[in-house]
């Protein structure tokens, strides 16, 4: 096993597969390293993979204070990752929990990424008056009442009634022995890792629209990709598409929020495709001719 340790003296696991240019892939909240298996069996043909488990996920460091769980050390350990590896700039992919990672070190550390790719994030993002559906609670109350119910009840419990929530059984629906394997992880989870993650890093997330400013800043080449049936992170990727300036978004039809494993083959032809134009310069900032001029 290989370890690297983050500069509040965290050890973090990853692995790393193949030869050349870097992709780092960041998990999200019910995911961990495993979750990339389809992206790093095709992409290490052709690129260094890294993958990791963040804080909170064996065989990483599991800290007991949830203090030492936020937005902000969740893209430093990324930064971290890439110090100890000697890396100096790498495309960095996300999805859910992991795209906000991504999009904040596209903000923080611009000079860091190659390029983006932003899948599956916005999910309690969205400020009330702005949402399209029906939100039952605030995402903080949420958060909070799924952290007391893993401590609780166990992850055996919660994270079987996770794997089937509203975004997630398109993919039990298209491959149930994928989404079994998918379930049979998330289950085995840390249940102190997993609730410090929902306290700390979840339920602090910023509201992405007050962020509008910083976001705009972003200029490396961006891909946002969005599930058609993952509704709580629809309106956001549009709103993403409409602030960073170098961004292109993929809305992939009858899919919900795991799109990488859902739809792997289809996840990985539009990033190889994505890379392609970087490397022939081709991703560039959107045509002013093609921007609407608001009255």
């Amino acid at each position: 096993m290989s370890f690297i340790k983050t500069d509040d003296n965290i050890n973090l696991f990853y692995e790393t597969n193949g030869t050349g240019e870097p992709i780092i892939f960041v998990h999200e909240f019910a995911g961990d390293y495993r979750s990339w298996a389809p992206q790093v069996n095709y992409f290490s043909r052709f690129n260094q993979c890294i993958t990791y488990c963040a804080r909170g996920y064996h065989p990483s460091d599991i800290p007991e204070d949830e203090m030492q769980y936020s937005q902000e050390r969740a893209w430093q350990d990324i930064i971290s990752l890439m110090d100890n590896l000697k890396i100096e700039k790498a495309h960095i992919v996300g999805l859910s929990m992991g795209g906000f990672a991504t999009l904040h070190l596209g903000i923080q550390a611009p000079h860091r990424v190659r390029s983006l790719v932003i899948a599956g994030c916005g999910y309690g993002a969205i400020p009330i008056e702005k949402t399209t559906y029906n939100q039952d609670a605030d995402f903080t109350n949420v958060s909070f009442e799924t952290a007391q119910n893993i401590i609780n009840k166990g992850m055996e419990v919660v994270g079987s009634e996770y794997a089937l929530g509203p975004s997630r059984v398109q993919f039990q629906n298209k491959d149930p022995k994928g989404w079994q394997l998918f379930n049979d992880h998330l289950i085995k989870h840390d249940a102190v890792g997993s609730a410090n993650t929902l306290l700390g890093v979840q339920n602090k997330r910023p509201n992405l629209y007050e962020l509008e400013k910083e976001i705009s800043s972003i200029n490396s080449p961006t891909l946002i990709i969005n599930g058609d049936e993952d509704d709580m992170c629809l309106e956001v990727g549009l709103f993403l598409k409409r602030t960073i300036k170098t961004s292109g978004l993929l809305i992939v039809p009858k899919t919900g929020h795991t799109i990488n494993l859902e739809e792997p083959a289809l996840f990985n032809h539009h990033l190889s495709e994505f890379y392609s134009s970087i490397n022939a310069s081709k991703w560039n900032e959107r045509d002013k001719r093609a921007e609407i001029v608001k009255l």
